[in-house]
């Protein structure tokens, strides 16, 4: 990928992963767009960061996704990277009050709405990147975070997939695959004790430059590695 010069959609940009990754894209001389539920938020990034755009929208609305879809299209039609970022983690237990809906939740946001947004945005004419955000739970799941570890795995599938869907396309997809970090993800405290988001983002900025499709840090490196080369065999074998 291109690292600089382009303008960039990051849902949920201005906290966690996409803040990190909204921070190093403008170091590295790109545009930076972010969207996401909490004007406050978006506002404290903005602050921080005055060249940033920002765009409030609840991703798990339809109609708010595709206003966005269109507020781009009218405003920022020279768009060429969209980064699914935005994301919702509930620690919960199948028997629990509430369960459901929660999980509704998560799914609406975590796999609904990144599937739509590549739905709208490879339709742009100037889109030739895509990264969608996945998680070492993709592999193993963690049955605290079920429903979670199931949407990450949709995606890591649906990843894989588009890349092959889009390639005549000449837009890159690319996946990216942190595992636990020291973000608010599921509540505050709870990943305290995990690597600082920044180290992730530069193991992620080396292995852009060098063009890889797939970027890992820490153990969802090896992660891939032990799911990887079946998988590809398999997926080659199927979609030639």
């Amino acid at each position: 990928m291109q690292i600089s010069c382009n303008k960039i959609l990051i849902t949920g940009g201005a906290s966690g992963i996409g803040l990190g990754l909204t921070e190093r894209f403008i170091q590295e001389n790109n545009t930076v767009i972010i969207c996401g539920r909490r004007e406050e938020i978006l506002a404290a990034a903005a602050a921080k960061h005055p060249s940033v755009i920002t765009k409030v929208c609840d991703l798990s609305d339809e109609t708010e996704r595709i206003n966005l879809f269109n507020w781009v299209n009218e405003n920022h039609s020279d768009l060429n990277v969209l980064i699914n970022n935005a994301g919702i983690q509930n620690w919960m237990r199948v028997e629990e009050d509430g369960f459901y809906d929660k999980a509704h939740e998560e799914i609406t946001t975590n796999v609904l709405a990144p599937i739509h947004l590549a739905n709208l945005f490879a339709r742009l004419k100037s889109i030739h990147t895509i990264i969608n955000v996945t998680s070492g739970l993709a592999f193993i799941p963690l049955a605290n975070v079920s429903v979670y570890s199931a949407t990450k795995a949709f995606m890591r599938s649906f990843t894989l997939s588009l890349r092959h869907q889009l390639k005549d396309a000449n837009i890159e997809v690319i996946e990216m695959i942190p595992p636990a970090l020291n973000t608010d993800l599921g509540g505050k405290g709870i990943h305290d004790a995990y690597p600082p988001v920044s180290d992730f983002i530069e193991t992620i900025f080396t292995q852009l430059k060098e063009g890889k499709a797939e970027l890992t840090f820490g153990m969802s490196e090896g992660s891939l590695k032990a799911n990887n080369d079946t998988i590809v065999r398999g997926f080659n074998m199927m979609n030639p």
